[in-house]
């Protein structure tokens, strides 16, 4: 299956890099340089992942991030500076599923992207019957990886939703945050636990009546994450 990637980034050698490399493992790579050019290729064709620099001229990455996230739940990694934990957060704040920072190498970018594509939305058989999860006004459907809330569709992230999904299908079950970083992001992944809090608080604002007293993902303190 030939995947279909936008690289987004001011920096033209950069840029080349990944087109080349990823066009090695046959992927179908789009470019652009700035953040108004990328919303209108995000807008315009599907893609199955973007890498996103935070600077970029015109909209910066982040103000596409949250852009594209109004329309769409694409897989983003973000392109972050060196040491720059304020990007990093506020691009999981944003929706972006992934980070990497520059200086980085080629193949470690390769191997954040096939990960990701790894449990990205699957293409399913219309007539293969669905797998649905629910639990009072909530459900999941893993077929086709859609949530709903009283019978209304939620939009979530690649990731929220592998988050819910582990939960849902282990009821009861207290996850550690090591264990949860591990288990949906790899054990190669070098972000650390604030990306499960992130991932936890956007989920809960989304499926939660009151996120600050959740009656779904609750914490037990000291220890981590479970599904009531």
């Amino acid at each position: 299956m030939a995947y279909n990637i936008l690289v987004v980034d001011d920096e033209k050698l950069i840029v080349k890099g990944i087109k080349f490399s990823l066009e090695q493992d046959s992927m179908m790579v789009d470019v652009a340089y700035d953040g108004e050019e990328a919303l209108h290729f995000v807008k315009e064709k599907d893609y199955d992942l973007i890498v996103l620099d935070v600077m970029l001229p015109k909209f910066d990455g982040l103000e596409v991030c949250q852009q594209v996230r109004e329309f769409s739940q694409v897989p983003i990694i973000m392109v972050t500076a060196k040491g720059d934990d304020m990007d990093k957060i506020m691009g999981l704040e944003y929706g972006a599923d992934d980070y990497i920072t520059k200086p980085f190498n080629i193949l470690e970018l390769k191997a954040r992207i096939k990960a990701i594509l790894r449990r990205s939305v699957k293409k399913v058989d219309l007539k293969e019957e669905s797998k649905c999860i629910q639990y009072g006004d909530l459900e999941i459907d893993t077929e086709s990886r859609r949530v709903f809330i009283n019978s209304k569709e939620i939009n979530l992230t690649v990731k929220e939703f592998d988050l819910l999904e582990l939960f849902m299908e282990n009821k009861g079950k207290v996850y550690s945050r090591e264990t949860l970083l591990n288990t949906v992001w790899g054990y190669d992944y070098p972000g650390d636990i604030r990306t499960v809090d992130v991932h936890v608080r956007r989920l809960r604002e989304k499926i939660e009546e009151n996120p600050s007293t959740p009656k779904y993902i609750c914490t037990k303190w000291g220890v981590g994450y479970y599904f009531q």
